[in-house]
């Protein structure tokens, strides 16, 4: 019996030995410095820029209109189809641009959504909605931007004669120039939610009519903080 015993405890220390060989064989297989994994570790999500719209100005009385609505003061100016963006000038052939700025007393936080605002242009009796960005972003431009390419002219030797093909539309921008412009009208809109003021960002209004043609402008508020109407231009 006492032999028994005596080859049980002897069986148990072996296999006790051989767990701690290996595991110094294996802290010595690890690099220095590197810590070991953890089972339970787990990648952190890499940061993702959502759009947090434009910083404000110092004071409303730095934007074009004002109107005190409750607590806050909401300003704004017109910017006709430019869409000036943090990383510079844009422009869209298709929306107008709101730059609009809203002021409270410290630590005011307001819900605001790019819903609550429509535009009134040249006194017509349905205003224009905000929209979202991502349809303004789909129409943005870089005014500046010039094609690298030209139109292929059309060979002499083609059939219906030589010269220029004038009918050939001119070359668009690569996709992720495009996919660029848009992040940038993303980043520059308004950010939705409720959120501490001051906060500013850009409205997005659908009109497809030249700026020249635009002879007044009414933006109008309807919203947590009550309604108002700023005129915007003259």
């Amino acid at each position: 019996m006492r032999n028994n015993i005596l080859e049980m405890q002897l069986s148990s220390g072996f296999q006790y030995a051989i767990l701690a060989i290996a595991a110094i064989s294996l802290h010595a297989q690890r690099p220095e410095g590197v810590a070991p994994e953890h089972p339970t570790s787990v990648a952190k999500p890499a940061t993702v820029r959502e759009n947090t719209g434009i910083p404000p100005r110092a004071a409303p009385s730095d934007y074009r209109a004002q109107a005190k609505v409750g607590t806050v003061t909401i300003a704004a100016d017109f910017d006709e189809h430019g869409i000036p963006t943090p990383e510079g000038a844009l422009a869209s052939d298709n929306y107008v641009v709101v730059e609009l700025a809203v002021f409270g007393p410290a630590e005011t936080r307001l819900p605001v959504s790019f819903s609550n605002f429509s535009l009134r242009i040249n006194g017509k009796k349905h205003p224009v909605q905000a929209e979202s960005y991502e349809r303004a972003g789909a129409s943005a431009k870089d005014p500046e931007w010039v094609s690298p390419e030209k139109p292929q002219k059309q060979s002499s030797t083609s059939i219906g004669g030589g010269g220029n093909d004038t009918n050939a539309p001119p070359p668009k921008p690569a996709p992720e120039l495009r996919r660029a412009w848009a992040k940038r009208v993303m980043h520059a809109a308004l950010a939705e939610g409720e959120r501490p003021l001051p906060r500013a960002g850009l409205l997005y209004f659908p009109y497809g009519g030249k700026g020249s043609g635009i002879h007044s402008v009414e933006l109008i508020y309807s919203g947590a903080a009550g309604k108002t109407t700023l005129n915007l231009l003259p």
